[in-house]
């Protein structure tokens, strides 16, 4: 696995989530957030049963290279 770090939340308390990251093999991202627990909000999503949801701040856009125009901004 070829994971490279794109970038973490700039305002995150401790610096360790949220958290952006590329997989060079897959050609996917993974996106470290906060777990979606709220029952509500859940039922609006057709989610099955293998998935899962985690929920990002908007500032974190910035760091997919479709948004910035290229690489990631890193950390």
């Amino acid at each position: 696995m070829a994971l490279h770090l794109l970038g973490k939340d700039p305002e995150s308390p401790e610096g360790k989530s949220p958290t952006v990251y590329y997989d060079d093999v897959t050609d996917n991202y993974l996106v470290q957030g906060w777990k979606v627990l709220d029952a509500d909000r859940l039922s609006e999503l057709d989610l099955p049963e293998h998935e899962t949801v985690v929920e990002i701040p908007k500032r974190m856009v910035q760091f997919f290279p479709e948004v910035n125009g290229g690489g990631g901004t890193g950390v």
